[in-house]
């Protein structure tokens, strides 16, 4: 199993391309940055976290593509992924054209990790309906596969439609980039990772072992091949009893969640962290 970092990464927080060199040095497989857009003032969404008032961090979060970019550019093998992107509120073709560049420039080092979102007020203010959401990042993503795979694509669906074009560069991952979904297990959600993803990314361990031959299911239905299928647990605070667990059920990386904090502050962690890649 492969440990990585997950950081909200912000304008006062360790930066993204220090880290992303700490991390490869100490020997860590991947990094993932999440992203919002912003964060609108109303509160009509509640926090996903269950606090009563959402965390700083939120408000303050880097673009993840131009930071990982920036990672990418001081680094040579560790993975650079978003954790999670929200695809649906990003232009489709804009954002095919800069995962496929950034997956060029790293030489195929980058990990698309996507969501549906919870943010309904974020959403609308990029004129998505909360209710369409499953739908919309469904569309995209096929759009963004057939751009990616092909050399002439054209797409024509409910909210995505363009006729048949040139766009390059292509990833260096063919046919896409690796794409993990992340969400709470159920059919709905495997279908979709089966369609248009290669794996799942579950925020925390509750209920996992019993999902997961589900989520097989799902991929053999589809022809896939269930031993590809990376199960990737999100934000996890580690110690060996938990590591040990996602061990044996079959978890293929565990991304470890490190706390919006100074350099100074999180190179302790790091190191504290890095003791845990020994038993792995």
């Amino acid at each position: 199993m492969k440990l990585g970092l997950t950081l909200f990464c912000t304008d006062r927080s360790m930066s993204p391309l220090e880290l992303a060199v700490e991390a490869e040095q100490r020997g860590f497989h991947s990094l993932y940055i999440p992203e919002h857009t912003h964060i609108p003032t109303s509160r009509r969404t509640p926090p996903p976290t269950g606090d009563a008032e959402l965390p700083e961090e939120y408000k303050r979060t880097l673009d993840p593509l131009v930071a990982l970019g920036g990672a990418a550019a001081v680094t040579s093998s560790i993975l650079l992924g978003t954790g999670i992107a929200l695809v649906a509120q990003h232009d489709t073709l804009a954002l095919a054209k800069a995962i496929a560049t950034l997956d060029h420039l790293s030489g195929g080092r980058f990990v698309l990790g996507i969501g549906y979102g919870w943010n309904e007020d974020e959403m609308e203010h990029h004129g998505v309906a909360y209710k369409q959401r499953r739908a919309v990042v469904r569309e995209k993503m096929l759009a963004m596969q057939a751009l990616w795979s092909q050399e002439i694509a054209e797409f024509h669906g409910e909210f995505v439609d363009f006729a048949p074009s040139w766009s390059w560069p292509k990833p260096v991952q063919q046919p896409r980039p690796r794409v993990l979904l992340g969400g709470g297990a159920g059919p709905k959600l495997f279908a979709h990772i089966a369609e248009y993803a290669d794996g799942w990314l579950p925020i925390g361990g509750g209920g996992l072992r019993s999902a997961l031959p589900e989520l097989r299911r799902a991929f053999e239905e589809r022809g896939r091949d269930p031993e590809t299928l990376h199960v990737v647990p999100m934000g996890v605070l580690p110690d060996p009893e938990k590591l040990d667990y996602y061990r044996s059920i079959g978890v293929t990386e565990c991304v470890l969640r490190l706390p919006s904090e100074t350099r100074d502050e999180l190179l302790p962690r790091l190191d504290a962290f890095a003791h845990h890649l020994e038993e792995s």
